[in-house]
């Protein structure tokens, strides 16, 4: 007689210990997080889920499963915190914010990416890794680097250094920046101006900001989504000196240069032009806003493999150290002198 066989466990109970571990650990970080930032409102919440993260991740091996929920809470839950954010001020004071970040957007932007080829041959750097490097501090970190890797050939083992490069300063940003701006005695808009212009993730703009003050934060991340939108220039004209290299063009359709959420962050904001957002629900969703941010932060410190960043090399790191520099010391100085 045929012997029964076992049926297989379906494949979400398979998945479900990782993912349901990853969902323990994260929310335990979270939790911590933000009586920790409640304690010491000038580091905030974020900034304590991100180093939490990165300490727990040293002990902490995630599987698949939990991979995956890690990525959807660092990437989806931050980007739709920025679309509530959205919600909380109306299209007249994004344009406002948007109009009055330009000069300054545009001369630090300028001042990247010319320190980062002058600095970047100095070092010695390749010139993909000097264009991504510079790309990811100009203009928004990581989604930078993977919008112009295509362009100019950049090889997986280029692009995770550039990516650990500015990670780096991410962390820094986020712990110093809200302090500094304290000791420099910057008002709310300065301050938001400021992070939205000199740091490079849109996570770390959101945290640092947000720890500031709400209102340095809805100005950071209005700067910060028009900084974005600065990738495109910045790819096509790259995709041109690619092409005249080469002899044949790298195209790319403007549509996948721009994250999605920058359009859902701006329906958003009409929503609110148009009135159908009152002041009490406002209050709720920045609140929600400011809870999802902390989760997505908390989220990129589990993903992170502190211990593989000292692969980057030195070289890099100091030209990302001089372009951090650069961009925060020159949007300071426009913002004073302008």
């Amino acid at each position: 007689m045929e012997e029964p066989r076992l049926i297989d466990a379906p494949r979400s109970a398979r998945v479900a210990p990782g993912a349901l571990a990853a969902a323990a650990v994260l929310l335990a970080t979270v939790v911590v997080a933000r009586t920790l930032g409640s304690l010491v409102s000038v580091v905030g919440a974020p900034a304590f889920a991100l180093l939490l993260g990165m300490a727990i991740r040293l002990r902490y091996e995630p599987d698949a499963a939990a991979r995956r929920v890690l990525r959807f809470s660092s990437q989806t839950v931050l980007q739709a915190a920025i679309v509530l954010l959205g919600a909380t001020f109306g299209l007249g004071d994004v344009v406002r914010v948007g109009r009055s970040s330009l000069p300054v957007m545009l001369g630090t932007l300028a001042a990247a990416q010319l320190a980062a080829v002058l600095v970047g041959r100095l070092l010695r750097v390749d010139r993909t890794l000097q264009i991504l490097v510079g790309v990811g501090t100009a203009i928004c970190g990581a989604s930078a680097i993977g919008a112009v890797a295509g362009i100019v050939g950049a090889a997986e083992v280029e692009i995770a250094y550039a990516i650990s490069t500015i990670f780096v300063f991410n962390v820094v940003a986020v712990i110093l920046s809200p302090p500094l701006g304290h000791v420099l005695s910057l008002d709310q808009h300065a301050f938001g101006l400021w992070a939205g212009t000199a740091i490079n993730d849109t996570s770390s703009v959101v945290a640092a900001a947000y720890t500031y003050g709400h209102a340095a934060g809805d100005a950071a991340v209005v700067t910060k989504l028009a900084r974005t939108t600065m990738i495109v220039p910045i790819a096509l004209g790259l995709a041109a000196l690619q092409a005249r290299r080469a002899g044949a063009g790298t195209r790319r359709p403007i549509r996948k240069l721009l994250p999605t959420f920058l359009l859902w962050f701006l329906l958003a904001s009409a929503l609110n032009s148009a009135g159908l957002v009152t002041p009490r629900i406002g209050a709720d969703l920045a609140r929600t806003a400011s809870l999802a941010i902390t989760v997505a932060l908390a989220a990129i410190g589990l993903s992170t493999r502190v211990l593989e960043l000292r692969r980057t090399g030195l070289r890099p790191l100091a030209l990302g150290t001089v372009l951090w520099l650069v961009v925060g010391v020159s949007g300071l100085a426009l913002q004073h002198f302008l």
